[in-house]
């Protein structure tokens, strides 16, 4: 069974570093990731550059990172003027990515918008990505649970993919922003969306995984018992959403393609050559990183023995 691997580190873990992380390494971890097999790669964002100082180089990015045929070059964009900044750019991302909350109080802190503020907004976003001749998705952030709030009611969900999917977007995103999510829970609800909004392909629903409590690689396995076939991660397990008090980073993507593969899932990932991305991220940032496998190496990645056994 094929599975879909993206990877958000650029943007959703450079984003909260303390320090700029300067724009040609940053060029220079895409063209590497994009050398590995991944579907999508999340390269920027077009935000207030006061409000995310780290990524107020968006189009120096896009203008010079190599674009790998097959590869999907992905901007987020938290509203109608970032859909328009995204395709003001002379090389454009292939794809932009929307943002809400499925909480009023997240929705706020995040983006600083009610959600009649951003859901007015939503309809004018797909026209612009779309004239652009960019695909649009949606993300919906807090899906399984909000540090303000608690937890989010499937109700509230289904209504929130309703509507996103009257307003035309190519895809969406469900995402545990502050890992809240349990296996149960994601297997019920990821249940739930697919029987009642049946995907036009394996690509239409993505889940966006947190490991803040150890429990994002079992919510994929979750995911893919539902019968969901995209999933986001983080290179080195970089991230963290920086309105939500203890959220720790994305799931580790070349931990997730490990677990996938030796489960016999085909993510189409060259394990080795991201690891080697994986492996330059601590010097990057200067600080360690969750990843697990960068570290122990990978599962079938065997040692000599004991010399004593040797003679």
């Amino acid at each position: 069974m094929r599975i879909y691997v993206n990877d958000v580190a650029v943007r959703d873990g450079f984003q909260i570093e303390r320090r700029f992380i300067p724009t040609e390494t940053k060029v220079e971890v895409i063209n590497q990731l994009s050398r590995t097999g991944l579907h999508k790669i999340e390269a920027t964002s077009f935000v207030s550059p006061k409000a995310v100082p780290a990524l107020a180089d968006a189009r120096d990015v896009l203008a010079q990172i190599d674009r790998v045929p097959g590869v999907i070059y992905v901007a987020l964009v938290p509203n109608l003027r970032g859909v328009r900044d995204a395709a003001d750019c002379p090389r454009k991302p292939d794809e932009v990515n929307g943002v809400v909350s499925a909480s009023e109080t997240h929705n706020r802190a995040n983006i600083n918008r009610t959600h009649e503020q951003s859901l007015a907004d939503m309809p004018s976003m797909v026209r612009a990505a779309h004239d652009a001749g960019m695909k649009i998705t949606m993300s919906l952030s807090t899906t399984f649970g909000c540090p303000f709030e608690g937890r989010v009611h499937e109700d509230v969900v289904l209504e929130f993919v309703e509507r996103f999917r009257e307003f035309g977007f190519d895809g969406i995103s469900l995402a545990d922003t502050t890992g809240m999510a349990n296996p149960k829970q994601v297997r019920d609800l990821a249940r739930r969306v697919l029987e009642r909004f049946p995907p036009p392909d394996d690509v239409y629903y993505t889940l966006h995984f947190h490991n803040t409590r150890g429990m994002g690689l079992a919510n994929v396995v979750a995911g893919i018992e539902a019968g969901i076939r995209s999933f986001d991660g983080s290179v080195s397990g970089l991230g963290g959403c920086p309105f939500a008090p203890g959220a720790t980073g994305n799931i580790c993507t070349e931990d997730m393609v490990n677990m996938l593969e030796d489960m016999g899932y085909d993510t189409r990932v060259d394990l080795a050559k991201l690891l080697a991305v994986a492996r330059r991220i601590p010097v990057i940032v200067e600080h360690d990183v969750p990843g697990q496998v960068m570290k122990a190496g990978q599962t079938l990645e065997l040692h000599e023995p004991p010399a004593r056994l040797r003679s």
